[in-house]
């Protein structure tokens, strides 16, 4: 009887100390489908922004996304995007993306570049606020001078 307590002690706290995704991978299809499709990125805002050099997904200054596009395909959850050099301190990039959103209202992204989806180990997890059919805007946190502040990137339907 003991041994059989034991063991089921055992299973117990092994199951009660199972570690949990901190990203949740249920996906919000309805969402997703109204994002297919091509988009611009028109504006980047965040407090300090006419003072202020944020680099975005570690790639360029913020200022260098506006007028980037971007393609999402929402039946296999890839894209790309391309940052186009509308300023000479700005670099041209694209890259390979996917994506997608889950339940918890988050936008997760990868940018591929040379590699395979499962070969990156880092991404974006961003919230997605005021999506329509036309338009949506993407918020990630950054820390300004010790306090964290909303960066809001905002597209628009090509």
């Amino acid at each position: 009887m003991k041994k059989f307590l034991c063991i089921v002690l055992f299973i117990s706290v092994a199951i009660a100390c199972k570690s949990t995704s901190a990203v949740s991978t249920k996906l919000d299809n309805k969402t997703e489908r109204i994002l297919k499709g091509n988009f611009t990125m028109t504006a980047v805002d965040f407090p300090g922004s006419d003072f202020l050099n944020v680099t975005s997904f570690y790639i360029a200054d913020s200022k260098c996304f506006v007028g980037s596009d971007w393609s999402f395909v929402s039946n296999n959850n890839k894209g790309e995007m391309a940052l186009t050099s509308l300023s000479t301190s700005c670099k041209e990039f694209s890259s390979p993306i996917t994506w997608y959103l889950n339940k918890d209202g988050k936008f997760v992204l990868k940018i591929i570049n040379d590699y395979k989806a499962k070969e990156v180990n880092n991404g974006f997890v961003l919230d997605i606020i005021n999506v329509t059919e036309s338009s949506f805007q993407l918020v990630d946190q950054i820390n300004v001078a010790g306090q964290t502040k909303d960066i809001t990137y905002s597209f628009q339907r090509k």
